[in-house]
């Protein structure tokens, strides 16, 4: 259920949300209130297991159950012979979708084969579970990451753990923070504590090309190299927004309009009402007197309601819009 990424770079406790807030107001107060800002909650936090004191879940011969205890999340799985039992150690993800759990068995990390799903409220097998039958307890309780998933899931979830391939947890903030994008911000405050304009220049994510767009969020919603190199196939690329932005036919990698930013400010909770993305789309398509423009035959509103349909991904409980922009044709096959 994790998506992963592939480069972080230290996080400065001088360029914590307060600091930036200084200066930039507005972007640091609603910012760490967003999905993104809530990537990865503490256990303590987790607004989940604290209104869910105690979940339970069946598969098979195996039973679940993730209870709260205190500040601790207790999750625990049995065959009805034996029994293991682990603390949580972090959760990732807010909830919109569903949430999963990470914890630590023998120096080990584990992803737990079950998650929560807002839809139902409840625990259910996590994305990609079902794929693989458990042999043994051990297995049933979560799927083992390998180093490069560890460094990966938390240097998308979370800021400044990750220095290179190794998670630095005492360094670890929750949460996609401010320099996990703004990644020179720490040398940005010295050099205006120092007076010293031309130093503090930071490249200026706005001006970015679509292409460069996509590159830089691809980080963590995957790349069009990256899912056309490894995949996943079918639906299950669905969540991988630059990937599918990229393969639409109206994509253009040096035009703004199109870009990741357009449509969405990382700064603030994500709109979710589709009529009101109608401009960005006529941006580009609207009729112009002396240029006409290619403008839709069928409507001149709620354009992503046609063009991006929400999809069911099996296994989420929920629907996901497709980025890939086109012309959906009545049961017609899922354009990879």
């Amino acid at each position: 259920m994790i998506a992963g990424a592939a480069l972080y770079l230290f996080y400065s406790a001088a360029t914590a949300p307060a600091v930036c807030a200084g200066c930039h107001k507005a972007q640091a107060r609603t910012q760490p209130a967003t999905p993104m800002g809530h990537a990865l909650e503490r256990v303590e936090d987790c607004d989940i297991l604290r209104d869910h004191p105690r979940l339970t879940f069946q598969y098979g011969r195996y039973s679940y159950s993730i209870t709260r205890q205190g500040s601790q999340g207790i999750y625990s799985v049995t065959d009805g012979t034996a029994t293991l039992t682990v603390p949580i150690g972090w959760a990732f993800g807010l909830g919109e979708a569903g949430q999963t759990y990470v914890f630590e068995r023998g120096g080990t990390f584990y992803e737990s084969r079950v998650s929560f799903y807002k839809a139902i409220g409840g625990l259910d097998l996590t994305m990609g579970a079902r794929a693989a039958e458990p042999q043994d307890l051990t297995q049933a309780a979560g799927r083992e990451m390998i180093h490069k998933e560890v460094a990966d899931c938390f240097g998308c979830h979370t800021t400044g753990a990750v220095r290179g391939s190794t998670v630095h947890f005492e360094d670890l903030q929750a949460g996609v923070l401010c320099e996990n994008c703004h990644m020179q911000s720490a040398a940005h405050v010295a050099a205006l504590k120092a007076g010293d304009a031309k130093g503090a220049a930071m490249p200026h994510l706005a001006a970015m090309t679509t292409e460069e767009s996509a590159e830089f969020c691809g980080r963590c919603h995957r790349t069009w190299a990256q899912i056309a190199a490894g995949g996943p196939l079918g639906i299950l690329n669905i969540r991988f927004q630059p990937y599918r932005l990229t393969n639409s036919k109206c994509y253009d990698p040096t035009d703004q309009r199109i870009s990741c930013i357009a449509c969405h400010d990382p700064h603030v909770e994500v709109v979710r009402n589709t009529a009101s993305y109608d401009s960005k789309c006529q941006a580009c398509h609207y009729q112009r007197a002396n240029a006409p423009g290619k403008v839709c035959p069928v409507a001149k509103k709620d354009c992503t309601g046609c063009h991006m349909p929400k999809l069911d991904l099996p296994g989420a409980h929920k629907k996901f819009t497709d980025h890939q922009i086109r012309i959906v044709r009545a049961n017609g096959a899922y354009p990879d």
